[in-house]
């Protein structure tokens, strides 16, 4: 087979071949790593929100998407309305995000029928290592800011004390705190069918602080 002369055609042709090979392969790896990689998300979030309700064998029993513009951005959250074994609803889970010191901050928030906390994951943040990232512990039920128990119902939303509130902030991490909030906030008055407040838990103050 007579070699390819080395010029400026026959190597723009080479490299052609070489980008659809290449292009091909790494389309043909993502389509077959496409359905597990879903699978493993979808198994993450059913055990989040097992997690968020309480534990316990519960059904979710309808999700619904609502999309709202917030913050002069595009906005998703997600409802699984969940039951137990018996058909009965007993609370939901709610995807809910918002901007934090580094980046979005995504949580899922369960609420009981009634509107309490019930618990809370982290699904993402890019916040401060050591800092922001505190969020997925400080909160929870022996945190220093807890928020699970706390009824929303009330018309009270949740507040950090430096803005007036009673929840502690996170040390050197007010700004996270507020996202998280807000983003708790907003998550219950989707559950609710209220109004979303794009300010609610949080504050048109600067800060500095992470």
């Amino acid at each position: 087979m007579k070699k390819l002369e080395s010029t400026l055609p026959n190597m723009v042709i080479v490299l052609v071949a070489v980008a659809v090979v290449t292009g091909g392969l790494l389309a043909w790896v993502n389509n077959v790593t496409e359905e597990p990689k879903k699978a493993q998300a979808g198994l993450v979030l059913a055990e989040g929100i097992k997690s968020v309700i309480g534990g316990g064998d519960i059904i979710v029993a309808e999700e619904d998407t609502i999309v709202k513009d917030l913050d002069g951005k595009t906005s998703t959250f997600v409802v699984h309305k969940v039951n137990n074994t018996d058909g009965k609803f007993i609370g939901a889970a709610v995807e809910s995000s918002s901007m934090g010191f580094g980046g979005d901050l995504k949580i899922l928030v369960g609420f009981d029928a009634e509107g309490k906390i019930l618990g809370y994951t982290v699904l993402q943040h890019a916040e401060t290592p050591g800092l922001g990232a505190k969020a997925d512990k400080w909160f929870q039920k022996d945190g220093k800011g807890s928020i699970i128990g706390r009824d929303l119902s009330n018309g009270k939303p949740l507040v950090v004390n430096k803005d007036g509130g009673d929840i502690d902030a996170i040390t050197a991490s007010t700004i996270t705190t507020r996202a998280f909030l807000k983003a708790v906030n907003q998550a219950y008055a989707i559950y609710a069918q209220q109004d979303v407040d794009a300010q609610t838990g949080a504050t048109s103050k600067s800060n500095a602080e992470e």
